[in-house]
């Protein structure tokens, strides 16, 4: 049996809590805003679009019923979506995970990558999960990617395990 994950005793931050309005770098006005039941087929839209290319550990999942099956699993967490208009942008997300902690994980359209989204939608969930006492946050990223690390540790995460492909990544709120 595995250690169990080991947490900073520090919290991070300072985040936003929900709904939160921006221009992201190429101008667009977005707005962060916790997830509702009527968002469904425009989360479900989002990840039918997905950049094959983009998936990572097998998600999101490659087919609408897998989609949408996937979607109301993660439904049973902590969810925030970033809107454009009326098209989601990106979604993050906090999945029980066990012993108290949550899951993070977090998606951005390919049309809205490098634009700041991500930074922001990653702040205003952990800002949402201290608000609904959350104290625990973990995930897994792939460690050649270098853009996602760098997000993690610039919001504040730090590297809990490294000897696989995949770092694990620890946070308190």
């Amino acid at each position: 049996m595995s250690e169990p994950r080991r947490f900073p005793d520090e919290p991070a931050g300072p985040f936003s809590e929900p709904p939160l309005s921006f221009n992201d770098r190429e101008g667009r006005e977005i707005e962060i805003r916790p997830y509702e039941e009527n968002d469904e087929e425009a989360l479900v839209s989002m990840y039918v679009d997905f950049d094959p290319a983009d998936r990572a550990q097998g998600i999101p999942p490659a087919t609408e019923p897998r989609v949408r099956d996937w979607v109301n699993t993660l439904a049973e967490g902590l969810n925030v979506v970033a809107w454009h208009s009326d098209r989601i942008a990106g979604h993050a997300t906090l999945v029980p995970g066990g012993n108290d902690a949550y899951e993070l994980a977090i998606f951005v359209h390919q049309e809205y990558q490098r634009a700041g989204i991500g930074s922001h939608l990653i702040r205003t969930l952990l800002g949402y999960g201290r608000e609904q006492g959350i104290e625990k946050v973990w995930l897994t990223v792939e460690r050649w990617n270098r853009a996602a690390v760098n997000l993690y540790r610039n919001v504040g995460f730090e590297t809990a395990d490294a000897e696989s492909f995949e770092l694990e990544m620890v946070l308190r709120l």
